[in-house]
C-alpha cells in the first residue's frame, strides 16, 4: 500500500458518496449523482496551522481540490483552506 504525504497546507480527503436513492424511494444512475462535498480527512500536510485532524468529517467546496485513484479508492488532494466546515456528531 502507498503511503500519501501531503504537504505545507494541503489536506487529503477520501469523499463519502451520497446515497443512491432519493427521499421517495427512486434509485438514481451513477450520471444523475452530484458530486460528492463531504468526506473524510485521511491525512494532513506538517503545516502547524491546519486544524484539522485525521478522522474528521468534513464538508468542501464541490469543484475544488485535485482528483486521483490509489489502489482502486478515490481521493482528494486540497488546500487546508478549501474545506468549509467539520462536520460533528
Amino acid at each position: 500500500m502507498t503511503t500519501i504525504e501531503p504537504l505545507g497546507t494541503r489536506v487529503l480527503i477520501r469523499p463519502l458518496e451520497q446515497e443512491s436513492k432519493t427521499s421517495s424511494g427512486l434509485l438514481l444512475p451513477e450520471t444523475a449523482k452530484e458530486k460528492p462535498q463531504m468526506g473524510e480527512v485521511i491525512a494532513v500536510g506538517e503545516d502547524e496551522s491546519i486544524k484539522l485532524k485525521v478522522g474528521d468529517k468534513v464538508l468542501f467546496a464541490k469543484y475544488s481540490g485535485t482528483e486521483f485513484k490509489l489502489d482502486g479508492e478515490e481521493y482528494l488532494l486540497m488546500e487546508c483552506s478549501d474545506v468549509l466546515a467539520r462536520l460533528k456528531s
